[in-house]
């Protein structure tokens, strides 16, 4: 039978493969560490969809600002400055984070995104997330949907607070763990599916292929969540 860790480097052989083949390969030491603050001012628009695409690293996400977006952006190499950029198209505001395209940034030092986001303005959150470590607290959030996609590493997802409205939210998960903390008194459904690592559900009770908690069906909003983990585990912790 084949370990787990003989499946993990299978797994990973594909991926190595795709980021060798289809990047520029900058193997250059990395010099000294930037940190760049970076901001978008609020505007007329109704809500907003917020993009972040990042190849590698670190990217914490979390409310907390008087702005749209605040951010503090530490990178090594001046090729890894984010691009960041937001089209205010009347009714809804796109705004995009992205990792520079076309650059493997092999030995690249640290390169952490740490960004506060609007309370107040509605917000649809899209996270393409390909290896590293993701803690996105979003409970403070005024969240109309949640769209993760992460390829190889860790994720917490914290949505604990006092959603207005009901909101859903998809993650789907390749190599690794993904542990996501679910609000008090907000009714609770989980599609989830796991892989090798299985799933952990606390506070949450199985029904008919899907998790629920206590409050599912009886409160005022309903948090959905569809969940499709590859290798590694997935947690879900209620209160």
């Amino acid at each position: 039978m084949m370990t787990l860790a003989k499946r993990l480097a299978v797994s990973l052989a594909p991926i190595s493969f795709l980021f060798l083949t289809a990047c520029d390969m900058d193997m250059s030491p990395a010099g000294p560490e930037k940190t760049e603050m970076r901001s978008i001012d609020l505007d007329t628009s109704e809500l907003a969809r917020v993009q972040f695409k990042m190849g590698a690293g670190e990217l914490s996400v979390r409310g907390g600002s008087p702005k749209l977006m605040d951010g503090e952006f530490t990178y090594a190499r001046p090729m890894l400055r984010p691009e960041i950029r937001y089209d205010p198209s009347g009714f809804r505001g796109n705004l995009v984070i992205a990792e520079p395209s076309g650059i493997h940034h092999a030995n690249n030092g640290k390169y952490l995104w740490d960004v506060k986001l609007n309370d107040e303005k509605p917000l649809d959150l899209e996270v393409d997330f390909g290896a590293g470590e993701g803690r996105l607290d979003l409970g403070s959030l005024n969240l109309r949907s949640v769209q993760i996609q992460m390829g190889v590493g860790s994720l917490r997802l914290d949505l604990r607070g006092h959603p207005h409205t009901d909101y859903s939210v998809h993650v789907h998960g390749g190599i690794g763990e993904a542990t996501v903390y679910l609000p008090d008194g907000v009714g609770v459904i989980a599609d989830a599916q796991g892989g090798i690592g299985g799933i952990n559900a606390r506070g949450l009770t199985k029904r008919d292929g899907r998790y629920t908690n206590q409050a599912y069906g009886h409160s005022k909003t309903t948090i959905r969540l569809d969940i499709r983990g590859g290798i590694g585990a997935i947690n879900l912790v209620g209160s």
